[in-house]
């Protein structure tokens, strides 16, 4: 346990808001951390060169198993609404506070402590397979850092995205898309209202149809994941108090289930917006400016049935189908390097991007242990 705290509180204590994305640090000691153990850490200089990522590879034998966490977090926000200082990684109370404790430096923590714990064992092949360790960064804004280390070659036959599901094993994930809705009118000052288009007024229709959409997308539903959603989250419009304001801009975030595709929804955007010009004859244009697409494997596979075995063993959790409506990098490993991966680890979701942010470090050590477990058995009974 004070291996464990002590490593949570050292990431806790590195800032790696994103944006802007300070991850460097972090990396680094990563890197160095490894190497202390003899154990080989390669510093990823891509997808941007200030912006490093850390890729260590143990064993050469099969199956490779990928132990994947993200380095960043949300920006902590305002101060004063912290009782615990975010960057001071405190313990009270079995608890340990601050940003990103539990979204995701415990998961990193417990990957990390992996890697070094079964090192010895898979170089002197007491143990079969390989292990991969990711330090990523840019996961909170969809970059391409998991993407990119899989590309370098830290890919695997398995992956495990070391995300807070309270150790539930999440064989699919809802979808992210997110739209940025623009109508135009003409400016002019408000003691002549009538000499220009007020884009507020244009944006009423626009507004009201997307409501409709959202009705319509939340009957979808899927077992694991629950229903779709299309939510306006920002409206945006105006310069100043006395001018009639020219453009109006809707923002929506679209949560979409599994059997979805983002082209059969730009698809259905693009028809929405359509069908309100031609009706209303208002000149409207949308753009998507973020993307985190849906994944999913077979609720059955080896993996997750591993993964949930040691679960209920270690901390009663149930050991039926699951998944997470939240969005993480195993849509890199599923679509993107076409490998079987779940979504799995200690702490409670509920608790990521809050004030007081915290990791139960009871919980923290129920995730160690049982990914240990299933490290060990997945490497064992997939190599038989």
């Amino acid at each position: 346990m004070e291996e464990l705290t002590t490593l949570i509180g050292e990431l806790v204590r590195i800032e790696t808001e994103n944006p802007p994305g300070n991850e460097k640090a972090c990396a680094e000691f990563i890197a160095t951390w490894f190497e202390e153990r003899d154990i080989e850490a390669e510093i990823i200089d891509e997808p941007y060169p200030d912006r490093p990522q850390v890729g260590v590879k143990v064993g050469s034998g099969e199956p490779t198993l990928v132990l994947n966490g993200h380095i960043d977090v949300v920006p902590a926000g305002d101060r004063d609404q912290w009782t615990h200082d975010p960057y001071a990684g405190e313990e009270v109370d079995g608890r340990l506070y601050g940003r990103g404790s539990v979204d995701m430096k415990t998961g990193v923590a417990i990957g990390m402590l992996t890697i070094a714990h079964f090192a010895d064992d898979i170089e002197s092949g007491r143990l079969p397979g390989s292990l991969v360790f990711h330090a990523a960064i840019g996961e909170e804004t969809a970059e391409p850092g998991t993407k990119t280390l899989l590309e370098n070659g830290y890919d695997g036959d398995y992956g495990v995205v070391l995300e807070p599901t309270r150790l539930h094993t999440a064989t699919s994930e809802k979808g992210l898309a997110w739209y940025e809705i623009s109508v135009t009118g003409d400016p002019s000052h408000a003691s002549r209202p009538d000499q220009g288009t007020n884009a507020i007024q244009y944006a009423k229709p626009m507004l009201d149809a997307l409501d409709e959409y959202d009705s319509t997308v939340r009957e979808r539903t899927d077992p694991l994941v629950g229903q779709a959603y299309s939510t306006v989250t920002m409206f945006e419009a105006g310069t100043k108090e006395n001018v009639v304001p020219e453009e109006a801009k809707i923002t929506i975030d679209r949560r979409f289930l599994p059997d979805e595709s983002i082209e059969q929804i730009d698809s259905e955007i693009d028809e929405l917006v359509e069908s309100v010009q031609e009706e209303h004859g208002v000149t409207i244009s949308w753009n998507r400016t973020r993307t985190y697409e849906s994944a999913a494997i077979d609720e059955d596979s080896v993996l997750a049935d591993i993964f949930r075995k040691h679960s209920a063993r270690v901390a009663d959790v149930s050991p039926e189908p699951w998944g997470v409506s939240a969005s993480t990098d195993v849509r890199n490993f599923i679509n993107d390097a076409d490998t079987e991966a779940i979504t799995w680890g200690p702490g409670d979701l509920a608790q990521a991007h809050t004030y007081d942010e915290h990791v139960d470090l009871s919980a923290a050590m129920d995730g160690l242990d049982a990914l240990l477990g299933a490290t060990e058995e997945m490497l064992t009974a997939v190599s038989e």
